[in-house]
């Protein structure tokens, strides 16, 4: 599947979880709301007191709602979002 200038189309988003913060900017500024987000909290040491972190637990982005538009892609401060040029998997529960 080819765009009319010969790059490969975009059929996905797809998601490198270890690049995940679950900082929920994908969420709220996705204009369809097709993307849910669960996570935990951790608790970290390291210098200084310990802290909790959020650890992603599943992304899930509804393919039905979601309108292509890249805004999640393009505001992952820790580029945990791209695009594809292959289905996303299915994600299992």
């Amino acid at each position: 599947m080819s765009s009319e200038a010969g790059e490969p189309r975009h059929v996905a988003i797809v998601l490198d979880a270890p690049l995940c913060t679950s900082c929920n900017l994908c969420v709220t500024e996705c204009p369809t709301w097709c993307i849910e987000l669960e996570y935990h909290l951790e608790m970290v040491a390291g210098p200084g007191r310990p802290r909790k972190v959020k650890v992603l637990d599943i992304l899930t982005i509804d393919a039905e709602r979601c309108m292509d538009c890249g805004i999640c892609v393009d505001l992952c401060p820790f580029d945990a979002l791209a695009w594809s040029p292959t289905p996303a998997p299915p994600v299992l529960r």
